[in-house]
């Protein structure tokens, strides 16, 4: 099995700022705020697409996705979630239906479906994009949205997508969002970026609209329970039959998607040790056995008995603050707890423990200036997933300074899930 090696524990070079813009534009806690009182516009565009077009597109995405595809008509998007023959979840992302044979998937899976059609002799086209990706969300995102096209969205129903213009630019308005409350994901062509951009930040002055900086980008995703990769999964692709694949998915992406990097008290040797399920990461829903897929075998024997789930963790305030305070006091401290969340580039893993028991681990370590709380994520065993329970976090590096930080174990989402809120009557 795939070790995990001395480089997957140190920092990734290059990793902060690349993806999300400035670390802050305002600052954090104020950018923290607008999904809740406002609207905010993050730039997710250094996400990959693939156009599938072809007779065997339905066909190939079927056989690569546990997600079905009945009742599945244009204009209509899905989670589309990819797993090994295991069921770990390999990449996961969003698929857009424009047409009967054609469709657009965003997201590291565009790799796997473009790896599939090659190897699959599948009667498909896989092209290349390069869309802009903007997302705008917050209980004021569907009037700036309005605002900046100049016409109603108000028909436009949780993940589906409608065409309008912005700024002169025909494009896509995805409804759908990752912090919880109302948002449109607005995709079009790369080079119209910058005029799209500036037209939505002028229709949201009036609203307070804010720009998404690096430092708070993940903490919707945390408040929200929306599992990241390398943040809370590692991806399945380092067994050795999924060496051709890694070749190719390596090979077409930049350096800083391709660091798979692990840090905190869950010390695994091998890397399958942070792989996930779809069933773990709360995602169990989306699997449908109407068709035969990759992994569809191991998640029906997983989803018959699941073994964990995932769960919010309230952290103890006054455990987190001790962890604050070894800084300022002589001797080692413990590792550093980064606001509002580590910007490193970790998948932070720790161990959750009762009763000397571990039962789990906590990822997506972060503060919320909302509830004023440290919260995680975890995957716990399900016999200890108890809401309201009592367990400990163990903070800190294996052979250095640990903090056991007691914590409460919450539903997750945590915050309350606003996504589908009926706009009509907004």
């Amino acid at each position: 099995m795939p070790k995990i090696t001395p480089e997957m524990r140190q920092a990734p070079e290059g990793y902060f700022n690349v993806r999300f813009g400035k670390p802050e534009y305002t600052d954090w806690i104020d950018e923290s705020k607008s999904w809740k009182e406002s609207v905010y516009i993050g730039d997710w565009s250094f996400l990959w697409e693939r156009r599938i077009k072809g007779p065997d597109a339905e066909k190939l995405l079927s056989a690569i996705s546990v997600n079905t595809f009945t009742n599945f008509p244009a204009t209509k998007a899905k989670h589309l979630i990819h797993t090994d023959h295991n069921g770990k979840v390999i990449h996961e992302g969003v698929l857009n239906k424009v047409s009967d044979e054609e469709y657009v998937l965003f997201g590291r899976g565009a790799f796997w479906a473009e790896y599939h059609a090659k190897k699959g002799g599948y009667d498909v086209e896989v092209k290349g994009e390069d869309f802009f990706n903007f997302q705008v969300s917050g209980p004021f995102a569907i009037h700036v949205v309005e605002k900046a096209a100049g016409q109603s969205l108000r028909d436009v129903k949780f993940m589906h997508f409608g065409v309008i213009e912005i700024a002169g630019v025909k494009l896509w308005a995805l409804r759908q969002g990752m912090a919880g409350e109302i948002g449109y994901e607005l995709q079009g062509p790369r080079e119209h970026g910058p005029e799209v951009y500036a037209a939505i930040l002028a229709a949201g002055q009036e609203f307070g609209i804010r720009r998404m900086g690096a430092r708070v980008s993940g903490v919707n995703h945390l408040e929200a329970c929306f599992p990241t990769i390398v943040v809370d999964y590692l991806p399945a692709i380092f067994e050795p039959n999924m060496e051709s694949y890694r070749e190719m998915f390596t090979s077409a992406m930049p350096g800083f998607a391709i660091t798979f990097n692990v840090a905190g008290s869950f010390d695994g040797q091998e890397v399958s040790d942070y792989y996930r399920s779809p069933v773990e990461l709360g995602w169990g829903r989306n699997i449908k056995f109407d068709h035969d897929f990759i992994g569809d075998a191991a998640l029906k024997e997983e989803l018959a008995d699941p073994r964990r789930t995932i769960r919010t963790l309230v952290w103890n305030a006054e455990d987190v603050l001790e962890v604050q305070a070894s800084m300022f006091l002589p001797g080692e401290p413990y590792p550093f707890m980064d606001y509002p969340r580590d910007q490193r580039g970790f998948m932070w893993c720790d161990k959750v423990m009762r009763g000397g028991r571990m039962i789990g681990t906590a990822t997506s370590r972060g503060y919320s200036f909302h509830f004023r709380e440290m919260i995680s994520l975890a995957t716990l065993d399900v016999a200890d997933a108890d809401i309201g329970g009592d367990v400990v976090v163990i903070w800190g590096n294996p052979g250095g300074p640990q903090k056991e930080i007691r914590a409460k174990v919450a539903p997750a989402p945590y915050k309350a899930d606003n996504r589908r809120a009926d706009v009509k009557a907004i």
